[in-house]
């Protein structure tokens, strides 16, 4: 009796060809991996702040690594209340203002600190300014008012801004400065230039260029899919107008064509991602239209016609879902695509504009820092850039392998 072996469906043999692809695979992770840090981007950052954009000027442009003691100092003003999704989408203010400090020690109710001024070529800590920080004002936000603060001995009495009135034991005032508010802060891959943390600005760009990339690829697809079926169904004079249409935009440079756009709506962030997507769909109209010229002449598309079938159902029921390979495979191509032309054109100052974080504003910040003796500054978001669409490349040539059915 001879045993019959295991029989796969084509869907099943392709997932099994793309699982054995390594390349395909280590694209698939990287991916995995930018999307979960840029949905918990805010929770992930060291600057947790509305687009990471918390600046500290003494501490600009240094070197992955750095780390400084920090004095975190209560700002004089009401905390917004945040809840965790507006958290998790859009940061939080900080409430206290940072300073870098060498060194301090309190006296009474004060804490005398001396600044951080930088450091020479030897690492050795320049002597910086000393300044003077009232305990209460590290800690709380106090009233402005003269009359708004009593000593009473072990204790102090004061109102804050919202006119509550407040007391604290001074040795608990004391310890609570040393515990909470006098930290060393790392910077694991510097600073730039307005001495805001490189890392949590990558963190956070991300976001941009995902979104970009999936709102450029929705629309390619709804674009292209739709004129490219209704041109290889249809044919004749349809077939015609639309194929002129797709040449037309064909001849375009693609960098002209979405500077003709933005320049005409604006420079809104929605405007980019519509920008970006409009120049995209020709190559999946062309691949459609092709795909569905094959199809139209085949068997089981000549029976749905002669049951009686409409030409949108036999469009979207029986011809697109035999085309989705192809269309995939031009979508991840396409990923990649819109990554690089979002990063040029922030690049160029058309993108996203400051202070929102993006890999390619971030290069046209520190572009400069390459020649200036801090080139990592320009290499890390150039090297998340081209990991990225590196990682969407290797999943369009996997994907192209995993569906080519005269794999082996």
């Amino acid at each position: 009796m001879a045993t019959v072996g295991n029989t796969y469906s084509p869907n099943q043999k392709a997932l099994k060809r793309f699982l054995k692809n390594k390349p395909a695979i280590f694209g698939l992770v990287v991916i995995v991996i930018t999307v979960i840090v840029a949905v918990f981007a805010h929770l992930l950052a060291p600057d947790n702040t509305p687009n990471a954009n918390d600046q500290i000027p003494e501490v600009a442009l240094t070197d992955p690594g750095f780390t400084v003691t920090m004095l975190r100092i209560r700002k004089n003003q009401p905390l917004k209340s945040t809840g965790f999704f507006t958290h998790l989408l859009q940061g939080t203010p900080s409430p206290d203002r940072q300073v870098p400090i060498n060194s301090f020690r309190i006296e009474k109710e004060e804490l005398i600190a001396e600044l951080y001024r930088g450091m020479d070529r030897k690492g050795k800590l320049y002597q910086g300014a000393e300044a003077r920080f009232d305990l209460l004002d590290i800690i709380f936000p106090v009233s402005p008012q003269s009359e708004s603060v009593q000593d009473l001995g072990e204790k102090i009495q004061f109102l804050d801004i919202t006119g509550a009135q407040q007391t604290i034991d001074k040795i608990t005032l004391r310890a609570q400065v040393e515990s909470d508010h006098i930290k060393e802060k790392t910077f694991l891959l510097g600073t730039d230039k307005y001495g805001r943390d490189m890392l949590s600005r990558l963190i956070v760009g991300v976001r941009v260029s995902l979104i970009v990339g999936l709102i450029a690829v929705l629309i390619s697809l709804t674009l292209g899919i739709l004129l490219g079926a209704v041109a290889g169904y249809f044919g004749g004079k349809v077939d015609d107008l639309i194929m002129l249409i797709i040449n037309t935009v064909w001849s375009i440079p693609t960098l002209l064509l979405v500077f003709a756009i933005v320049l005409a709506l604006g420079r809104g962030v929605g405007i980019i991602f519509l920008a970006v997507g409009l120049t995209m769909w020709v190559d999946v109209a062309r691949i459609v239209r092709g795909q569905v010229l094959a199809f139209r002449e085949i068997q089981f598309v000549e029976a749905a016609q002669s049951l009686g079938f409409g030409n949108w159902r036999i469009i979207s029921k029986h011809i697109l879902p035999n085309i989705l390979g192809p269309v995939m495979v031009i979508a991840a191509a396409n990923f990649a695509t819109a990554i690089l032309i979002e990063a040029g054109l922030s690049y160029l100052g058309f993108g996203i504009q400051p202070p929102t974080p993006s890999w390619g504003n971030m290069l046209n910040e520190n572009y400069g820092m390459a020649i200036g003796g801090k080139p990592l500054l320009a290499l890390i978001p150039a090297l998340a850039i081209m990991l990225l669409v590196l990682a969407f490349n290797l999943i369009g040539n996997g994907l192209r392998d995993a569906l080519d059915v005269k794999a082996k």
